[in-house]
């Protein structure tokens, strides 16, 4: 990890090697920056063919100057950067930001050249940025650092940016900048041969100057490190972070050993990340700096109950079916609220939420109609709607809000629609700490933003619960079937004794593989019973006929015996057949589905979802990284479409909920304890009503050896 960011970020001296004089380049681009950003510090132009760089004076090498160096922003040929690096080292300098792009982003020479680079920067302890990067700054005006070529510096604020792709922040300094949205830190950080994300979020959880973080991530360089340091800020600092990740459409997962490695594509883990750190995952940039600016503009909302005040009905109906599509509750306003819009508003207006103060509205009107609702008990947050209209005062009302919504600890947000005519009043929203959209749903999505996080932080249950298993023992099983194999499958009758070993409630079952047992079979699992092909080359036992459900007599049995040993014939000629799974049939339930496969990055994965034979047709499920918290095992169970079903529909009874959270963390605890288990279906699990637990239905678990 490294140590010495703050010497890149509240640097008193930089060094700029590469500084130029010639117009359009990058070194030049740099020390322009720096001079017109204001910086605090001392400049080192740095460069062996001139005196002077924009009359600053030069030095021909960083060796070559006297003082002592904080930063060195290094913007030469990639074939020499390792070189100026190894001479900051020497130096004593502890910062670097490489802007220098042709490492290992172009492949081959590339990577050599970036693994030199890593190499100087751990022999001499240097923090460095990048390479590949667009650079870097902080607002702070006791700094007032602009050391990247972009085009402009951002004005003072509270967010922080950090991003992956230097183009990128170019276009999101020029959008706000139209936005007037302001920064702490602006960061890029290219390559990450050194300092990653996970280093920049650890400096940004105590910078006082960073209120939000927003990120744009294509990969991350560890999953659980990246984990706990986002928590650490979530709910040590309660600082909202919001990410753009790339990549949602990358092909899935190839592996067909389960439903749970085929439902697993290459951005489950990134998900999974996302929600158990607290971080919101966004699918634009607009997205992205809409809820960040609600986010440091505006105090969190307490609840989800929200009012609209509109000047039109249109609008109206438009915020609260978003508001209805993001899971807000449209308030329902007190009669002491209503009572006092009655009075302030002309007999046409509607009093109810959303309220509509008329397309003839006066800023009067708005500023009536806002302080009185925000000050309801029943209200947490507003969205105030403006339509131009010809009779419409846009700067005036523009001007009401601040005031109106003053000393009052809830968040407005607000949507004066359109660009051209209603320019001056977002203008003077924004320059005053308002949120402005451009439509009501936007709005509203950046409102159910902060809901979110608002909820988020509430949430309890952030324990390890640990469960009593047989660790040595299952251990000493896994090894055995792996004996002489790199990888092995294991059918039910297998894959049912490693969880009984960490307390799951398996089913009563045993393995036939000649008609004359069954009889005596039969004796020790009473019928009804279920009867299931047992082989290792038929995963899928239902779409091989090799599953018959509810048999009741001996003579069925039999049947059924050479039924299912026929069909799996047929539908695999060479397959091994190790016999067949007499189990008894598990009482009425609901099926769902518990699941787990390794990710090649982050490790073990756990998923919970709808059950069935058509899992991978419905796609309702979720996934968490493992070991989990207990809110996280409560979270999955709650957040599937299914979750209704569980908690009971028509006449139905709500299900055992807890036995289900059991088996998630029983699971979540089997996985991380054993690294061999590659994938692991439970399916279906079977769920009782509420009190009566839950069945291992059926189950397979793919074992490789951990390398």
């Amino acid at each position: 990890m490294s140590n010495h960011i703050d010497a890149i970020m509240n640097p008193k001296s930089i060094a700029v090697v590469g500084a130029s004089n010639r117009p359009g380049s990058v070194g030049n681009a740099i020390i322009s920056n720096l001079i017109g950003s204001g910086f605090q510090g001392v400049l080192y132009p740095v460069n062996p063919k001139s005196n002077a760089i924009q009359s600053i004076k030069a030095y021909p090498s960083l060796s070559d100057i006297p003082d002592e160096i904080d930063l060195a922003v290094i913007v030469v040929p990639s074939k020499v950067v390792s070189k100026v690096l190894e001479e900051a080292g020497q130096k004593g300098v502890k910062g670097a930001v490489v802007i220098t792009a042709g490492f290992k982003e172009i492949g081959g020479k590339g990577v050599e050249l970036e693994e030199e680079l890593k190499t100087v920067a751990k022999k001499h302890d240097i923090s460095m940025i990048g390479p590949n990067c667009l650079g870097i700054m902080n607002t702070n005006p006791e700094v007032s650092m602009n050391a990247s070529f972009a085009t402009k510096m951002p004005k003072r604020g509270n967010i922080a940016f950090i991003s992956q792709s230097g183009a990128l922040c170019t276009s999101v300094l020029d959008y706000a900048e139209g936005r007037h949205i302001g920064f702490s830190k602006f960061i890029s950080f290219g390559n990450k041969a050194d300092v990653n994300e996970i280093d920049l979020l650890r400096y940004l959880k105590d910078d006082p100057e960073t209120d939000v973080i927003i990120m744009y991530l294509e990969d991350i360089t560890s999953g659980r490190e990246f984990l706990e340091t986002a928590r650490e800020i979530a709910w040590k600092t309660k600082k909202p972070m919001l990410a753009l990740k790339s990549g949602r459409s990358a092909a899935g997962a190839k592996a067909a050993a389960s439903h749970t490695g085929s439902l697993a594509g290459s951005d489950t883990a990134y998900d999974a990340i996302f929600l158990q750190s607290g971080i919101q995952r966004k699918d634009s940039i607009k997205e992205l700096l809409d809820n960040a600016v609600a986010f440091a503009q505006q105090p969190l909302p307490k609840g989800n109950r929200i009012a609209i005040i509109t000047n039109a009905g249109g609008p109206g109906i438009m915020a609260t079916d978003a508001a209805i599509r993001y899971e807000l509750e449209i308030a329902e306003l007190s009669e002491d609220t209503k009572k006092s819009l009655k009075e302030s508003l002309p007999p046409t207006a509607s009093i109810q939420n959303p309220v509509d103060v008329i397309g003839d509205a006066t800023h009067e009107r708005y500023e009536a109609a806002i302080h009185k609702i925000l000050q309801d008990e029943n209200v947490d947050g507003a969205i105030v709607i403006l339509t131009p209209q010809a009779m419409t005062d846009i700067l005036e009302t523009a001007q009401i809000v601040p005031s109106a919504v003053k000393g009052i600890d809830k968040p407005v947000l607000c949507s004066f629609m359109g660009i051209v005519d209603v320019s001056e009043g977002i203008d003077y929203l924004e320059r005053n700490g308002i949120p402005n959209y451009a439509f009501p749903e936007e709005a509203v999505n950046s409102m159910s933003s902060m809901v979110w996080f608002s909820n988020h932080m509430k949430f309890g249950k952030r324990t390890h619960l640990h469960f009593e298993a047989e660790k040595e023992e299952t251990a000493k099983f896994i090894e055995s079937k792996l004996a002489g194999k790199d990888k092995i499958y294991l059918g039910q009758k297998e894959a049912n004794r490693i969880l009984e070993m960490y307390g799951f409630p398996t089913l009563r079952s045993v393995v036939v593989n000649d008609v004359s047992q069954i009889e005596k079979s039969l004796q020790k699992v009473e019928p009804p019973v279920a009867m299931k092909i047992v082989s290792p080359d038929i995963v899928h036992k239902f779409d091989a006929g090799g599953v018959m459900l509810k048999i009741k007599t001996l003579e069925d049995a039999k049947q059924a015996y050479e039924q299912i040993i026929s069909n799996a014939k047929k539908f695999k000629e060479d397959a091994r057949i190790d016999g067949v799974l007499i189990e008894k049939m598990a009482q009425k339930g609901v099926e769902v589905i518990l699941g787990s496969f390794r990710d090649p990055k982050f490790g073990p994965m756990v998923m919970f979802g709808l059950g069935g034979t058509f899992v991978e047709v419905m796609k309702d499920v979720t996934f968490r990284l493992a070991p989990m918290w207990e809110i996280s095992a409560e979270r999955m169970v709650q957040t599937i479409k299914a979750y209704k079903i569980l908690q009971g529909v028509r006449g139905n009874p709500p299900s055992d909920i807890n036995s289900i959270k059991d088996c998630i963390l029983r699971l979540s605890q089997l996985v991380s304890n054993h690294p061999e288990i590659s994938e692991l279906d439970i399916n279906p699990l079977i769920v009782y009503p509420e009190g009566q637990g839950c069945s291992v239905a059926d189950s397979r678990i793919l074992l490789k050896k951990d390398k």
